[in-house]
């Protein structure tokens, strides 16, 4: 059984929605998670041991968690907060809780990656804390964040598919219900296609802004 071309315009739509509300809120999680990682760290300009050994094993229990068992280890949480643990709405909160600590990690190694030098400038110029971390860390990491965001926007494509396993819709649902479940391969075929095409589109937009930025 073939799908029809509304059907696969909706389940577009429906991962489009998914990555884009995720991505938001999960971005927001993780740059606070990451900041966090970063400024409180030995030797950093908010070193505190208690509130990084707190945050750092958190991270890494999220990260360690394989998204498909988040997914049913959550559904409480999932009906608490949507009231329903099925459809595209309800997949956005296991979604936020996985990319949250794993873009965390890559706004951590963005900025760590700069120069002490520009943050002792900075300090040396009277700077506070976040006015060090607003326009000084930030500004000179954006390159290198730009990229974190195409990485963890691709690897939320990923996961909405996954999602689909438990009925969160989008292409991933598509290709298990009328590809998978129906025999159907040219359906399977179809949603690799648009999934690889959209990657592409991601990535490719992703190295074009962090090039001209690089270029300012």
């Amino acid at each position: 059984m073939e799908v029809s071309i509304e059907l696969m315009i909706r389940a577009l739509w429906e991962t489009l929605y998914m990555v884009s509300i995720s991505l938001f809120f999960g971005g927001v999680l993780g740059i606070f998670l990451g900041i966090l990682l970063v400024v409180t760290r030995k030797g950093h300009i908010l070193e505190n041991k208690v509130i990084f050994s707190i945050v750092n094993p958190i991270v890494n229990i999220f990260r360690s968690i394989p998204f498909i068992i988040l997914l049913v280890a959550i559904i409480p949480l999932t009906r608490l907060i949507v009231g329903t643990s099925i459809g595209t709405t309800a997949a956005i909160v296991p979604l936020v809780l996985h990319v949250g600590p794993y873009f965390s990690r890559l706004v951590e190694n963005s900025l760590l990656e700069v120069d002490d030098g520009i943050i002792e400038a900075a300090q040396a110029m009277g700077a506070g804390p976040f006015q060090i971390i607003f326009r000084f860390l930030f500004p000179e990491a954006l390159a290198s964040l730009i990229l974190s965001v195409t990485t963890a926007t691709i690897g939320l494509i990923g996961a909405t598919a996954m999602a689909g396993a438990i009925g969160g819709g989008g292409l991933g649902d598509v290709a298990i219900t009328y590809g998978y479940q129906r025999f159907s391969t040219i359906t399977i075929f179809i949603t690799v296609v648009i999934l690889v095409a959209l990657v592409q589109v991601i990535q490719s937009l992703g190295n074009i802004f962090e090039r001209r930025i690089r270029r300012v």
